[in-house]
């Protein structure tokens, strides 16, 4: 294969494998780095490519996708769970937080009920905007809006 015909895969695939590993990846670093490795991958294996089994996009999607699998298997991180957890509960710590609680119910009746709404599905229930905004019948740029204004509410508040 010459440089000019590996060049012109690389321009082919490029865009597409970076989408297809960033969609999958936090890091914008880590994504670049595992497309580089991937065209390395393809460029080292190139002559191995049989285009009866597969097509080329076929193939270099599927090497990018097991490079996706090492990635994610290389990066497990472990952590030790210690034998005995401190549960050491004071009185002073359950008044604390009674206090707190207290207190964070008082900001949340300040807000209008669109916003208490967001808020506690949100960070209470643990759903994202966009499912927020569906089950509440309103654009995803609105609840956007509204979370906003309740957060600043909130912030004012404490």
């Amino acid at each position: 294969m010459t440089d000019q015909q590996k060049e012109k895969i690389y321009i082919d695939y490029r865009d597409k494998v970076y989408g297809y590993i960033r969609g999958r990846i936090n890091s914008s670093l880590d994504a670049e780095d595992l497309a580089a490795d991937v065209f390395v991958k393809v460029f080292e294996k190139i002559d191995s490519f049989d285009e009866s089994k597969a097509s080329i996009s076929t193939w270099i999607f599927t090497i990018t996708r097991n490079t996706l699998i090492d990635y994610y298997r290389t990066r497990k991180v472990f952590v030790e769970i210690p034998e005995t957890f401190p549960i050491e509960s004071s009185v002073e710590d359950s008044v604390c937080n009674q206090e707190m609680l207290d207190t964070l119910a008082e900001a949340l009746e300040t807000l209008e009920e669109r916003e208490k709404d967001i808020i506690i599905l949100r960070y209470y229930s643990g759903k994202t905007l966009k499912d927020i905004c569906g089950q509440m019948g309103i654009s995803y740029a609105y609840g956007k809006v509204l979370q906003k204004k309740a957060l600043e509410k909130l912030k004012e508040f404490f």
